[in-house]
């Protein structure tokens, strides 16, 4: 073995990689000087470049901290609503009573206690039937 068997010749491999590498640099500033030319003859100003992105991202900034700001004042104006109404669920009550004979309902006497109601008070019913009675008395639903 005389060690010089080494197929590939260095001198060559750099004259191919010349030769390819200037053909692609060549193949970039064609296309690069396309590119320049349809720019309207503007220079190119990184500064200029620069200082439009950062207005852009403080511009997106800006627009997403008012979106966030406005989510924050809608959840607390409902919450404030709700803490509005909660005096008026103090004076609501809520049970489940029969149907008697000739449609009435009764209003137990813990719950008239509880909402201050005496005899020739004025309340609203909302019914919601909950189930039908069979025969046995055992509540169908």
């Amino acid at each position: 073995m005389s060690g010089n068997d080494n197929q590939y010749d260095p001198t060559q491999m750099f004259r191919d990689w010349i030769t390819k590498n200037g053909r692609a640099q060549a193949e970039f500033m064609k296309n690069f000087g396309s590119l320049m030319n349809h720019q309207n003859n503007q220079t190119f100003n990184p500064l200029e470049t620069l200082r439009g992105i950062s207005d852009g991202a403080r511009n997106t900034q800006a627009s997403m901290m008012e979106n966030i700001s406005s989510i924050q004042s809608k959840s607390m104006d409902t919450m404030f609503n709700i803490g509005q109404m909660l005096p008026s669920f103090m004076n609501w009550g809520a049970y489940k009573t029969t149907v008697s004979s000739n449609g009435r309902i009764s209003i137990p006497e813990a719950e008239r206690n509880a909402l201050g109601l005496g005899e020739g008070d004025l309340v609203q019913v909302i019914i919601l039937p909950i189930g039908k009675k069979s025969k046995n008395k055992e509540v169908k639903n």
